[in-house]
């Protein structure tokens, strides 16, 4: 259903120094990035679907950390979530410093055994929605003299993964190129690129990870504050932990084939 953003008057008494929108912001690395971020005294608007969970987690936010937090209830594969998402960044009034795109799902099957209009609907949340609000970030960030992009990617990224790493590819591909363009303007953009995290993004799947060691998971805490150092370096490209560095290296030089197997698996 179409959404509107809730803007509770006593949000805008008094304005921090930053704000960062995060959409997919109620579970895993989304409600990981507004923890970090309002523990050190941003302003947050969250962003998610599910309005009851969404209010319940703002309202835990702003009480634990006495920051400002607005929430906009919104369906990022809709036209209309979308457009009110984008609305609110380019709110110059109530300036957006920083962007955090993480919302996302991912599919079981392959391309071809999927259902086709899943398949764009992935896409769209994937490749789209980010570029669309990238865009309204970045000419209001223009306009601020500055601000931060953070697009959630994955080390899927580098391998040939089927469609979800195509869209992380470009993603990716999008955050090198805008994060030299730019940067003149006080604007960084950075892909983030996890591993395996340990988040919901599996179980959503109805994924079976029992098979995954142990080592290859990641805790989502670690990813976030290496993303946040990571785009505060105004680095285009974020993979946390050595192990993934690695991975990512490999897979450029490596084999596709082989590449391919070893990909199956993961973020």
């Amino acid at each position: 259903m179409p959404s509107t953003p809730q803007h509770p008057e006593a949000h805008f008494t008094t304005h921090p120094a930053y704000t960062a929108l995060i959409t997919g912001a109620t579970a895993g690395l989304g409600a990981e990035f507004a923890r970090q971020l309002a523990s050190r005294g941003h302003g947050l608007v969250l962003v998610a679907r599910n309005g009851e969970r969404l209010e319940a987690f703002a309202g835990d936010l702003a009480a634990r950390y006495a920051v400002p937090v607005e929430t906009i209830r919104a369906d990022l594969v809709t036209d209309e979530g979308i457009e009110a998402v984008s609305r609110r960044l380019a709110d110059l009034d109530h300036p957006v410093t920083m962007l955090v795109n993480n919302a996302g799902h991912g599919l079981r099957g392959n391309f071809a055994d999927n259902d086709l209009a899943q398949e764009l609907e992935h896409l769209r949340i994937h490749t789209e929605t980010p570029l669309a609000l990238a865009h309204a970030a970045l000419g209001a960030m223009t306009s601020l003299g500055g601000g931060k992009i953070i697009n959630v990617a994955s080390v899927a990224a580098f391998t040939p993964r089927g469609t979800y790493s195509a869209a992380k590819a470009l993603l990716v591909n999008f955050s090198r190129w805008a994060n030299l363009y730019y940067r003149d303007r006080g604007i960084t953009v950075t892909a983030l690129c996890p591993g395996l995290v340990r988040t919901e993004f599996h179980e959503r799947m109805q994924m079976n990870t029992k098979g995954i060691p142990p080592w290859a998971w990641l805790e989502a805490d670690h990813v976030v504050s290496v993303a946040l150092t990571d785009a505060n370096a105004g680095k285009s490209v974020s993979v946390p932990s050595t192990r993934y560095k690695l991975a990512s290296a490999f897979a450029r030089l490596a084999p596709d084939a082989l590449v391919e197997r070893l990909a199956r698996l993961g973020r």
